[in-house]
């Protein structure tokens, strides 16, 4: 029985970037031997055991072979004589197809470490066209790997090109898509994660509504970059200097979708765009069974949103109010968050990701000042009811017209349409 390192883990090592998970293959085993010596298995068609003491995953050598349409057309092979490069040359890309042994020694039957040092994602075997979901995988990789200079090799672009073009993606369950789509917005550039979709067609199968945005103009004295679609992707950049949350990347990917549902006729302006963004949203989201947590998050950004560049233009009331549209008071967790998505759109524009957006902090600093406005200080002067709500609301208003004083001009006169 022979154990060898595979994978992520080995894969980053070798990048020198943080690790993944450790992943484990053994070749000449068998379930028995493995239970016999205290792995655990966990699933069934597909037996993985986790070590007794550290929990870390091995995985019997197989081999694949395909026999249905999708992602999960496979039988395998799990026999105790399938080699180590039997069960490498299944995988998807040859900087995963690495090994090593228990002695530290590297085996590299198919080019991965050459890859590695030009910084190419490559598939090893024609078998990759055999699993659509390697589609979204290398895209993810690509999103992963951006910032090092990796590239995706022309032969694997054709064939994910093919495999779009074949109507594989339409294999896809929803959950395996969402699942890469969360994967690819904690990378750490998952702009390029749209990008590198709507190269080979795939954006338009697994997120038509975001690739409806690429072609739509904006205004250019408020968008230089012109492009809807490009708007979205320099804001997903730009809030990935900020948070590593993928809800609110998630977010930031949807927030202009409204954009996609403005008649033509009255392009390059978009100004019901958030109204308009939430059918699209909640297609989105039914569609690849987006958990419900993301959905509520995305749908405050995307009608809200706008609200933020033009703050105040109603005055205290009206900014007053759009913390109550956000249900500020109730789930106070929410508010850094927004303000952050507002930041990231108002800085996700050709030129504008290294501007100061001051009113973020000052949205922030205010809703410290109105959040400490309880009920109790009106029970005490004889109110009840709603007479206690409209008190807590008419007292923010009037902490808010005391803070819009101290603003500076360029505050109130700085906007975005």
């Amino acid at each position: 029985m022979q154990i060898y390192l595979v994978g992520g883990a080995l894969r980053d090592t070798l990048l020198g970037i943080d690790c993944a998970d450790k992943d484990y293959v053994v070749v000449g085993a068998t379930k028995e031997q493995m239970l016999s010596l205290g792995y655990s298995m966990v699933g069934n068609d597909f037996p993985v055991f986790l070590h007794p003491q550290t929990k870390e995953e091995y995985a019997l050598a197989r081999t694949e072979r395909k026999t249905d349409k999708g992602h999960q057309g496979f039988a395998f092979d799990f026999d105790k004589n399938i080699t180590l490069e039997q069960d490498l040359i299944r995988r998807d890309l040859t900087i995963n197809a690495i090994a090593k042994d228990e002695a530290g020694n590297i085996i590299d039957p198919y080019g991965g470490i050459a890859d590695l040092k030009q910084k190419v994602l490559r598939h090893i075997s024609p078998a990759f066209c055999e699993d659509p979901l390697r589609v979204l995988r290398v895209a993810r990789f690509y999103a992963k790997l951006y910032p090092l200079g990796f590239v995706i090799a022309k032969e694997t672009l054709e064939l994910m090109r093919q495999m779009v073009a074949r109507g594989d993606l339409n294999y896809l369950t929803p959950e395996r898509v969402f699942m890469e789509l969360k994967k690819a917005l904690l990378s750490p550039a998952p702009e390029q994660f749209v990008y590198a979709l709507r190269k080979v067609g795939a954006l338009k199968e697994v997120l038509p509504e975001v690739d409806k945005l690429f072609g739509i103009p904006n205004p250019a004295y408020w968008h230089p970059e012109i492009d809807s679609g490009i708007h979205t992707c320099i804001t997903i950049k730009v809030i990935s200097k900020f948070t590593q949350d993928p809800v609110v990347r998630f977010a930031m990917l949807c927030h202009d979708l409204g954009k996609g549902e403005t008649p033509t006729v009255l392009w390059p302006c978009h100004k019901l765009h958030d109204i308009l963004g939430e059918k699209p949203l909640k297609c989105l989201c039914q569609r690849l069974k987006v958990p419900s947590d993301y959905e509520q998050f995305a749908k405050i950004v995307v009608l809200n949103h706008s609200t933020m560049h033009s703050l105040y233009d109603k005055g205290a009331k009206g900014v007053v109010d759009l913390f109550y549209k956000i249900d500020a008071f109730r789930k106070p967790e929410r508010v850094e968050p927004f303000a952050l998505c507002c930041k990231c759109d108002y800085l996700g524009r050709k030129g504008f990701e290294d501007k100061e957006f001051p009113r973020y902090e000052y949205f922030l600093k205010l809703f410290e000042i109105l959040k400490k406005v309880e009920a109790q200080e009106f029970i005490q002067r004889g109110l009840s009811g709603i007479d206690i709500k409209n008190a807590i609301y008419q007292k923010r208003i009037a902490l808010t017209e005391d803070f819009l004083t101290t603003l500076p001009a360029s505050e109130n006169a700085q906007k975005k349409a």
